[in-house]
């Protein structure tokens, strides 16, 4: 059984360097054009070359998106772009058009060729034809199911794989509905997600289209059984708390798999961890089975913003046990928190004081982004993450 890469997004620096700390093996971002993700920060060439370096120092991976459906007017620039790529050294390109893998072959330009999941590949005849293509590896269509898997894997070509994130009505990088109710293209970057909207009936209750997000914990063994090599997950515009969260889980749960240790009690607490980070409850959609009634919202869901994320740890004073907390959500005095990180084992702490940066004593901290100073007398180190408790931790031995 191979230890698959997680793969997480980057949206900006910030998000890379929490997912490179929570213990992802590569992150995938985009540069200013060519890219699925038009409303994202995304990357400069001077800032690309940064994240290369910062990446590469820590011995991890990065891989780039090309995965637009191009026009004509696309290609202005391309060739010049993905020179630029190489002589960085970038770890891989996503694409999605074909004429992009020509060009890179044509031209001879030193990059791995990934398959975008924009392609749909669910078939081991495509896959294969990629691979004639010189391509490295796909990433398979967000609707393969396990049989799909095992037939394109045998075919020796790199699996990539969605494992959690947001689904598409559609299959991904074939809808318009965007294109239809906003002139907004998905395909071009500009998806206005009206997949999420709730629409009016004649009879009085909306109805929606809305698929609930990909969840993969109950299935991660059998993926690693599979030879998956990537495990990828959704979200470059998604915070710093999704990315850190849903990064260790997978981290951990297959460090789990890996000792032989894991458990229906495990699987279950993350499937409780992931579910509360997000704002939409998350399930194993197409992996076991052809999605049913369970995996949509049909009659409309509003989405509130998620107030777990309570902060992030700047610094801890351990003369004093006093954590620098920079506020990212309402908490006051008597709340009973959770603190997680990378190096950090889940542990619950019960607010008993806040201070304000001057060192006076408040009863709540209501202001995001403010800097307090809450007591702890276990040692905290800095971008550790703090969650309202929600969830019981699991205590073995």
């Amino acid at each position: 059984m191979i230890k698959p890469e997680i793969l997480c997004p980057a949206g900006d620096f910030e998000r890379l360097k929490i997912a490179i700390l929570y213990g992802a093996d590569a992150v995938y971002c985009g540069g200013k054009n060519y890219s699925l993700r038009a409303n994202a920060t995304n990357f400069s060439n001077d800032e690309l070359k940064e994240a290369v370096k910062y990446v590469h120092k820590h011995n991890k991976k990065i891989y780039i998106t090309i995965n637009i459906v191009f026009h004509d007017q696309d290609f202005k620039n391309l060739i010049s772009y993905l020179y630029f790529l190489s002589k960085i050294k970038v770890d891989g390109v996503i694409v999605s058009d074909i004429a992009v893998i020509n060009i890179i072959n044509k031209e001879n330009i030193n990059l791995d060729i990934i398959v975008s999941t924009q392609c749909s590949v669910l078939n081991k005849k495509a896959a294969q034809f990629y691979k004639n293509l010189g391509c490295k590896r796909v990433v398979l269509a967000r609707e393969a199911m396990l049989k799909d898997i095992k037939a394109i894997k045998s075919c020796g070509i790199e699996v990539e794989m969605f494992i959690q994130g947001a689904m598409c009505t559609n299959f991904s990088g074939q809808c318009i509905l965007s294109n239809y109710f906003t002139n907004r293209d998905s395909n071009r970057g500009g998806c206005a997600q009206v997949c999420r909207w709730n629409f009016a009936c004649e009879e009085g209750s909306d109805f929606s289209i809305m698929p609930k997000d990909l969840n993969s914990v109950s299935n991660i063994k059998t993926l690693m059984e599979l030879g998956v090599d990537s495990f990828k997950i959704e979200g470059r515009m998604r915070s710093i708390y999704y990315i850190a969260t849903v990064c260790l889980v997978y981290k951990k749960v297959i460090d789990l798999i890996i000792t032989n240790k894991i458990d229906d009690e495990y699987i279950i607490y993350y499937q409780n961890i992931l579910n509360r980070c997000a704002n939409r409850d998350s399930v194993p959609q197409f992996l076991n089975n052809l999605p049913d009634e369970k995996a949509q919202y049909y009659t409309g869901r509003e989405e509130a913003s998620n107030q777990d994320f309570i902060g992030i740890v700047l610094d801890y004073d351990e003369n004093k046990s006093l954590i620098k907390l920079e506020v990212r959500n309402f908490f006051q005095i008597g709340y009973v928190l959770q603190i997680f990180g990378p190096n950090t084992e889940t542990f619950d702490l019960i607010v008993e004081n806040i201070y304000d940066e001057s060192g006076v004593m408040i009863e709540k901290a209501n202001h995001p982004m403010m800097n307090v100073f809450i007591s702890c007398n276990q040692k905290v180190e800095k971008l550790d993450m703090i969650r309202i408790k929600t969830i019981d931790k699991i205590e073995k031995k």
